[in-house]
This record gives structure tokens, C-alpha cells and sequence, in this order.
């Protein structure tokens, strides 16, 4: 199941260098859940169509300077109305000197107003960055996930199947490991879903008969990796000679992830095969269908042409 997340704005203004104009009551209580910024030009000239006072509103040189010309009394009716329309933090950039009113109003509705002396674009694309990775649905699998010829490979099955085992072959191989066991997946931007391991049991393996094991102590710092994009999930299920397992790959299979599409490929497991090769391929397959090319495609076009020919 996947879920949203939310960030205290203490944190926020931590990561981001903020100082604190003002700090309101409830400063260490206030979490972002919203991921948009806004200027509030409109809302400071008296239109709240639409206005939503859960995105985080930042205000520039282009809003100070606006409130700095108005009249003194339509300044601070100007300002008290923004302050009372549901925000509880205000962040001014730029560097820019804040209205007395502005500081008065805050302290009176207890509003926490924040400043940084980055210019004002440059910082909201650094908090857009960063709210976007605090913020983004998240869910956390059971499985491997692995680095393998460049693809982000998540080796799924049920417990026994020998999901590890493959990761280690892998790891010898050269490959990459990011996560085992629980593997925790977040997704970024409308197509992208990048995994890590929760801190706890990061870099660590377990391989029944031998116990835990830990891939960076033994593989070397070159054989793990912190997080990886997904790219595939390489399904392992025990092999039932009652199913039908698709012999061409024509057409391929997906399964939902955080609400992307992303290319299944399930593999029937019974002694003598080789799973690291098989993953090994299936990374491959997924590469070169990225690329264009399907081979099942290919074949058949082959042979319809060749039986036009006669």
C-alpha cells in the first residue's frame, strides 16, 4: 500500500538555511504535506479565487516591492488579510528588508515568516526539488533490489524461492546491490520510482544456511549502491507444469507500482536453472525494448515476410 508523507517546516528550514523572522507558537507543530509553491502577487491586491493556503507561499523583491508602494492603510489591510487567510508560515526571499506591518501582523495573528537571502527562483527550484523527495507516495516491497547492467532490477517471490541466492550469483558477477529484504520505493516526478533499503538493514544480505551477511564487507564499496531507479520486477515463482508460460514474449506483461506501469517479467523456478543468467537477460530484454527492439516482434515479422514471399 502506498502512502503520502508530510515534512515538519522545521526541517524544512533547516535544510534550506532559513532564519526565523518570527517564530510562531505552533512553529515546531506546522507540517507541509503539499508539494506547490506560490507567489501570492494576486492574493496581496485582494483576489482569492482559487487561493489555497496549504502550498507554501514565498514572497520576492517583486511582492515587497508591490506592498512597499501601496498606502500605508491599504498596506496593512493588505498584509492582515494574507495573514488571516489560513497560512501558518510565510517565507520572504531575496534578502529583502521586511515591512514593519508585515513583521507587526505576523506577531499579532502569530504567523512564522522565514527568510533567506537566496534570490527568489533559484530557491523555489531548490524547494520544489526538495519537497517533491520529501513528499513523494511512497510503499515498501519485500524483495532484492539490484543493479544489473545498468538497469534497476527488483527481484520478487515468495520466501525460499531463492531470491537472495540470485542477488549474491549477481553480486559475483559484478552487479550491484541497493537493497534486501524490504526494499523502500518512492516515487518522483510522473514516471520515475527510485528504491533504497531502510538505514536499519542497509547493504546487509540473509542467505539461509549461512545467515547475514553484509555485501559491502565482503564484496567491496563498488558492489552496493545507496538507491537506484527501477526499471523491471523479475517475478520467481515455483514451477506448475498446469500453467502456460508465454514462449515468444511478444507481448509484455507489467504490474502497477505507486500507480506506474512497470515491466514484469515472471519466471517459473525449478532445479537447473541458472536464475542469476536469467536476470542477467532479463535486464537485457528490458534494455534493448527501451531501445525499440523485440525479439518475438522481430521473429515475426521474419516469417510474415517470408510467407508473402511465397
Amino acid at each position: 500500500m502506498s502512502r503520502n508523507s508530510a515534512v515538519s517546516l522545521a526541517a524544512i528550514a533547516a535544510e534550506h538555511q532559513l532564519a526565523v523572522a518570527y517564530r510562531a507558537s505552533d512553529y515546531d507543530r506546522v507540517f507541509i504535506d503539499n508539494w506547490d509553491v506560490a507567489r501570492p502577487g494576486l492574493p496581496l491586491a485582494g483576489f482569492y479565487d482559487y487561493f489555497s493556503p496549504g502550498r507554501v507561499q514565498v514572497m520576492g523583491k517583486l511582492e515587497i516591492t508591490f506592498l512597499a508602494e501601496m498606502d500605508d492603510n491599504l498596506r496593512r489591510e493588505s498584509i492582515d488579510r494574507f495573514l488571516t487567510s489560513g497560512i501558518r508560515f510565510l517565507i520572504v526571499a531575496h534578502g529583502m528588508a521586511l515591512p514593519p506591518e508585515l513583521l507587526d501582523g505576523a506577531r499579532r495573528f502569530d504567523v512564522t515568516i522565514l527568510t533567506t537571502e537566496q534570490s527568489t527562483s533559484p530557491f523555489i527550484a531548490q524547494l520544489l526539488f526538495s519537497l517533491n523527495h520529501h513528499l513523494a507516495p511512497t510503499t515498501t516491497m519485500h524483495g532484492v533490489l539490484m543493479e544489473v547492467h545498468g538497469e534497476g532490477v527488483l527481484i520478487t517471490g515468495e520466501s525460499g524461492v531463492g531470491k537472495s541466492e540470485s542477488a549474491m550469483a549477481l553480486l559475483s558477477r559484478g552487479h550491484r546491490l541497493v537493497a534486501d529484504d524490504a526494499i523502500d520505493l518512492r516515487r518522483l516526478g510522473n514516471n520515475t520510482i527510485v528504491g533504497t533499503a531502510p538505514e536499519i538493514i542497509r547493504y546487509f544480505m540473509e542467505i539461509r544456511g549461512i545467515g547475514l551477511v553484509d555485501a559491502r564487507q565482503m564484496f567491496g564499496i563498488g558492489a552496493v549502491k545507496q538507491e537506484q531507479t527501477l526499471d523491471l520486477v523479475v517475478h520467481f515463482e515455483p514451477w506448475d507444469d498446469t500453467k502456460f508460460y508465454d514462449r515468444l514474449g511478444a507481448e509484455p506483461l507489467y504490474t502497477e507500482i505507486l500507480g506506474l506501469q512497470v515491466p514484469l517479467y515472471e519466471i517459473p523456478v525449478r532445479p537447473g536453472r541458472n536464475l542469476a543468467d536469467i536476470i542477467e537477460l532479463a535486464a537485457r530484454t528490458n534494455r534493448g525494448r527501451k531501445m525499440g527492439y523485440n525479439a518475438a516482434q522481430s521473429l515475426m515479422e521474419r516469417h510474415d515476410k517470408l510467407v508473402d514471399q511465397g
